[in-house]
C-alpha cells in the first residue's frame, strides 16, 4: 500500500463519520460521495503541486468546503441531520454550524456515533463488523469482501442492504442516552475485538497476519476510551487485551512471511511501548465489581508477556485463568487453550487427557490447530505414527500459504528424535472470546468464521 493510499484509508472513516453527522445517515451515500470527491481533487492537485505538509488538514478541508457546496446547492431540496436541519438553513448560521461540525471533539463525538449505529440489532454481527471497516476505517468493497473471505459481490450486496437499515433509522445513534449506550457497548467491543482478531490471526488465503486490521481496531477502541460513558473497565480490559497482543506483532512472522512459534520469537522484537500501555490499561480496567473475558484474558496476555523467555512463563497461573474464563465464558476452543497451557505445565500426555474431556469438541473438527496441538503432544511423547496423522488433518484444513507451510514443518519433524522437540507454548489468547462471541451455532460471525475456525481461534505459537 503506497503511501497516498494508506492517508486515504485513514482519513475515509473521519470524513465519512463527520460528514454523515452533518447530512444525516439517511444521506449516507452522499456523505461517501463527498469523501470520494475530497479524494478525486487530492490525487489531481498532489500531482502537480506535491503532497502538503499536512495531508489530513487538506483534506479536512477540502471536504468541509465540498460540504458547504452541497448544503448551498440542496437548499430546502434535500432533509438533512435532524438536528441540525433548521440550521442549516440559515446562510447566517450555515458555516459556523459546519465549523463546529468539523471540530476535533465532534469529529470523534461522530466517530463514535456511526460506529455505535453501525452495530444496528437487526443486523447480523458479521455484517455489523463489516460495515464498521468499509465506514470507519476506510477500506474498499473488496478488501472487506477479503477480510471475511466473502465474493465481492455478495459483500457489495449485504452493505448496500446494511446501509438502507443504517438509513431507516432516520438519525445516528445518540451517544447522549447512557442506557443505550451501556445496552449497545458490549456489541460494540465485541465486534473491534473480532475485526482485531481477524488481522492477527484470520482466515485470510493471502496472509496469516493483516497488521493493519489490527491497528484499526486499536484506533477505534482507544476512540471509545476518550469518551466518559464508553471508557468502561471492559472497554479497558479490551484495550490491554488488544495492546499486548499487538506488541508481538512484529515477532509473529520472519522474513519470508513464515509463522514464528511464541517459544522461538525473538522477545527483543516486541513493542516494550505497548506493552506498558497494556499493563496502563489493565489496571484502569481494575475499577468498579465487573469481571469480565476481556479482564481475563488481558491477564492472560500480560503474563505472557512480562515473561523474558518462555521457560520464564507463569503456567501455573496461566492455568488459573483459564479455569477463571471457563467458568465466565466457557467454550470448546477456551477449553482447546486450557488444556495446552496444563501441556506446559504437566506435560503432553496430561494435555491430551484435557482434550480428551473437552465437551463438544466436535465443533473444532474444522480447527486445524486441534489437530495440531494433538500432533505436537503425539510427537513429544515419541508416538511419530499418530502425531503425523494429526498432523495431516490439520494440512487438509489450513486456511493459507503460511499455516500450509508451519504444517508442512511439522510433518517433516515426525522423521526426527522426538526428545529434540521444545515444549509446546499457549496459543495467544485473543481468540478466547470468540468462543463465547460466536460459538457455533451462532448466526452472523459466527457462522462465517466458526465453520472454518472453530468458532475461536487459540493460536498454538
Amino acid at each position: 500500500m503506497d503511501v497516498e493510499e494508506h492517508l486515504f484509508r485513514h482519513e475515509a472513516g473521519r470524513l465519512v463519520a463527520v460528514l454523515t453527522r452533518l447530512f444525516g445517515i439517511h444521506n449516507l451515500a452522499l456523505a461517501e460521495d463527498v469523501v470520494q470527491d475530497a479524494f478525486c481533487r487530492a490525487l489531481e492537485t498532489w500531482k502537480f503541486h506535491g503532497v502538503p505538509k499536512n495531508p489530513s488538514a487538506w483534506l479536512m478541508t477540502t471536504a468541509k468546503h465540498r460540504a458547504l457546496d452541497v448544503l448551498r446547492r440542496e437548499g430546502t431540496a434535500r432533509k438533512f441531520a435532524p438536528e441540525l436541519q433548521r440550521l442549516l438553513e440559515s446562510e447566517w448560521t450555515l458555516t459556523p454550524v459546519v465549523d463546529q461540525v468539523f471540530e476535533t471533539g465532534a469529529l470523534k463525538d461522530a466517530q463514535l456515533r456511526v460506529m455505535f449505529s453501525c452495530l444496528h440489532p437487526q443486523l447480523p454481527e458479521e455484517t455489523q463488523v463489516a460495515l464498521v471497516l468499509h465506514l470507519l476505517c476506510g477500506f474498499a468493497i473488496d478488501e472487506t469482501a477479503a477480510a471475511f473471505l466473502k465474493n465481492r459481490a455478495a459483500m457489495a450486496k449485504r452493505i448496500v442492504r446494511a446501509k438502507k437499515t443504517l438509513a431507516q433509522s432516520k438519525q445516528l445513534f445518540d451517544l447522549a442516552g447512557a442506557g443505550e449506550v451501556v445496552a449497545r457497548l458490549p456489541a460494540v467491543l465485541r465486534a473491534l475485538y473480532l475485526l482485531f482478531n481477524e488481522g492477527y490471526h484470520g482466515a485470510s488465503a493471502e496472509s496469516a497476519v493483516r497488521a493493519e486490521l489490527c491497528e484499526e481496531a486499536l484506533r477505534l477502541v482507544h476512540l471509545l476510551l476518550e469518551h466518559p460513558l464508553t471508557a468502561t473497565p471492559a472497554a479497558h480490559a479490551l484495550a490491554a487485551l488488544l495492546n499486548f497482543h499487538a506488541a508481538r506483532l512484529p515477532g509473529r512472522l520472519d522474513a519470508e512471511g513464515n509463522l514464528i512459534l511464541l517459544i522461538d520469537q525473538d522477545r527483543s522484537c516486541w513493542d516494550t511501548g505497548q506493552i506498558r500501555e497494556g499493563h496502563r490499561q489493565l489496571e484502569l480496567s481494575a475499577a468498579g465489581t465487573e469481571l469480565t473475558a476481556y479482564h481475563v484474558e488481558a491477564a492472560i496476555a500480560g503474563l505472557h508477556a512480562q515473561a523474558r523467555c518462555a521457560e520464564e512463563t507463569d503456567w501455573g497461573g496461566i492455568v488459573s485463568l483459564y479455569d477463571t474464563l471457563m467458568s465466565i465464558q466457557p467454550s470448546p476452543v477456551v477449553a482447546l487453550n486450557r488444556a495446552i497451557a496444563l501441556a506446559q505445565r504437566d506435560g503432553p500426555a496430561r494435555g491430551l487427557e484435557e482434550i480428551a474431556r473437552i465437551r463438544d469438541r466436535q465443533r473444532l473438527i474444522q480447527y486445524p490447530f486441534l489437530f495440531t496441538a494433538v500432533g505436537e503432544f503425539e510427537l513429544r511423547l515419541g508416538r511419530l505414527v499418530q502425531a503425523r496423522k494429526s498432523f495431516q488433518a490439520a494440512l487438509r484444513l489450513a486456511r493459507n500459504p503460511t499455516e500450509t507451510r508451519f504444517l508442512q514443518g511439522r510433518l517433516r519433524s515426525c522423521g526426527t528424535d522426538p526428545s529434540r522437540h521444545r515444549r509446546l507454548p499457549s496459543g495467544p489468547v485473543v481468540g478466547s472470546a470468540l468462543g463465547r462471541a460466536c460459538d457455533l451455532p451462532s448466526r452472523g460471525y459466527g457462522e462465517a468464521i466458526g465453520s472454518r475456525a472453530g468458532s475461536d481461534r487459540p493460536r498454538v505459537e
